[in-house]
């Protein structure tokens, strides 16, 4: 029984560390860490309501991260993931840069609050970058699957 349970969880962590190789394993790595970073500061701050977009994006960064890792993607397709993924993206990119220039712009004052508002930035940017890879993704897999119309 400890064999097995030693077996699936060595199978776990070669899954990781090969996903985290990979762009979009990278990527979404990066997500999780930097959004972690943001709610440390948005804790540390006077004004702890901008936490929520934080916990909201690690959230929903880990599961996607955890999906496309295990490749449930591949056996779970009641879900379109990739546009799933666009969307989570591009909202995350949206809010994130909100929600920032409101900290960094109004934070005068409370230095946690800035210092969340310029790792929001950069994450708003990373966000964007997520969503901008996956478009191309879903833009290629489009013109290899459109078919010719007759003239």
């Amino acid at each position: 029984m400890a064999d097995t349970d030693a077996s699936v969880a060595a199978g776990c962590l070669e899954k990781l560390k090969g996903y985290v190789k990979t762009r979009k394993g990278t990527i979404l790595a990066a997500e999780i860490l930097i959004s972690f970073i943001i709610l440390i500061c948005y804790a540390a701050s006077l004004y702890g309501g901008y936490s929520a977009v934080a916990i909201c994006e690690m959230v929903f960064a880990i599961i996607f991260f955890v999906v496309f890792m295990m490749e449930m993607d591949k056996s779970f397709q009641v879900v379109n993931w990739i546009w799933s993924d666009l969307i989570r993206a591009t909202i995350g990119a949206a809010l994130y840069l909100i929600t920032s220039l409101i900290c960094v712009i109004g934070g005068a004052g409370d230095g946690a609050r800035i210092a969340g508002g310029v790792f929001g930035l950069l994450a708003g940017i990373l966000f964007a970058y997520d969503a901008y890879t996956i478009f191309l993704v879903i833009k290629s897999t489009r013109q290899h699957t459109a078919t010719p119309t007759g003239g």
